[in-house]
């Protein structure tokens, strides 16, 4: 009886264990797959994460900017979402909207200077 006793706990370990690391790796993320930059999104109210924040761009591109990618992504319990695959060059900085409960706050990146931007947005007083 010995033997079926620690293959269950060996299995129990590595289930939770796995769970543990696919949490963590479960920020929700959105390509352009545009270039090779990314903006990394922490969005709170106050000092508690903001769960379903929406974080909206628009990215326009190419020849006189004629193309354009319309992205939108929800964030976590966290508070955290990610936005990959944006470019590095573009003729004016990417705008995102952070927008909550009434609540919106314009943020700029530019990913000529910081190809990989991370930014923290309190959408509250602190």
């Amino acid at each position: 009886m010995k033997l079926p006793l620690e293959l269950f706990v060996s299995v129990l370990v590595v289930i939770v264990v796995g769970a543990s690391f696919a949490c963590a790796a479960d920020m929700p993320q959105i390509s352009g797959d545009i270039g090779p930059c990314t903006a990394q999104f922490k969005v709170t109210n106050g000092d508690k994460p903001v769960y379903d924040a929406k974080i909206h761009t628009i990215i326009r591109y190419g020849f006189l900017n004629k193309r354009k990618t319309e992205l939108e992504i929800g964030t976590d319990a966290n508070g955290q979402a990610k936005f990959t695959g944006l470019p590095q060059e573009v003729k004016k900085p990417i705008e995102f909207m952070v927008r909550s409960q009434g609540m919106t706050k314009k943020v700029t990146h530019d990913p000529a200077t910081n190809c990989r931007a991370n930014f923290e947005v309190s959408l509250g007083a602190k």
